[in-house]
């Protein structure tokens, strides 16, 4: 896991006991493209230097890992599905809501990450994020599902757009 990750090697084991934390609550109580995407998450922040995830609980880290990817894809709202209150996420990973929100908060300044973040964000959010498909084209700002085949693999493969098919097949 830690090699697909790139993640290094002096952070491989706490990386490691992470991303079990997160893969067991991502199977017990959320789904797999989650598991996913706190995965990216903790490679990410393993490959920060100095990293993180070096000081701190295992626990703590992934419920802020999880609660980042939560915040991204909205599953704090009851209106999706999977959903999952704060406390019961908190709850999940067994630890304090507070100490999740902060360490989160942490992470978000941390890895400057935004509401929108398209790596780490579902699959089903990216296909109605309008923001997503916005490229820039001569000058104008235009929708890259408009644009002709040829183009849009060409945008695909800059990563200006989501290849949705690559993101499922993940």
């Amino acid at each position: 896991m830690a090699d697909e990750l790139r993640v290094p090697t002096a952070v491989r084991t706490p990386a490691n006991a992470v991303i079990d934390i997160t893969d067991a609550t991502c199977r017990d109580h959320l789904d797999e493209e989650y598991g996913r995407l706190a995965r990216r998450l903790v490679g990410r922040l393993a490959r920060k230097r100095p990293s993180p995830l070096m000081r701190g609980d295992s626990r703590v880290w992934a419920a802020g890992v999880l609660h980042v990817i939560g915040q991204i894809n909205f599953l704090f709202d009851p209106t999706q599905q999977p959903h999952l209150a704060a406390a019961q996420l908190a709850a999940a990973v067994g630890t304090k809501q507070m100490t999740m929100a902060n360490k989160a908060a942490m992470i978000n300044r941390l890895l400057s990450i935004g509401i929108y973040e398209p790596e780490l964000t579902r699959v089903a959010m990216l296909e109605q994020h309008p923001m997503a498909w916005i490229v820039e084209l001569d000058g104008f700002l235009v929708d890259g599902r408009q644009l002709p085949d040829e183009l849009q693999a060409e945008a695909r493969r800059r990563g200006l757009i989501p290849d949705l098919d690559a993101l499922r097949a993940a």
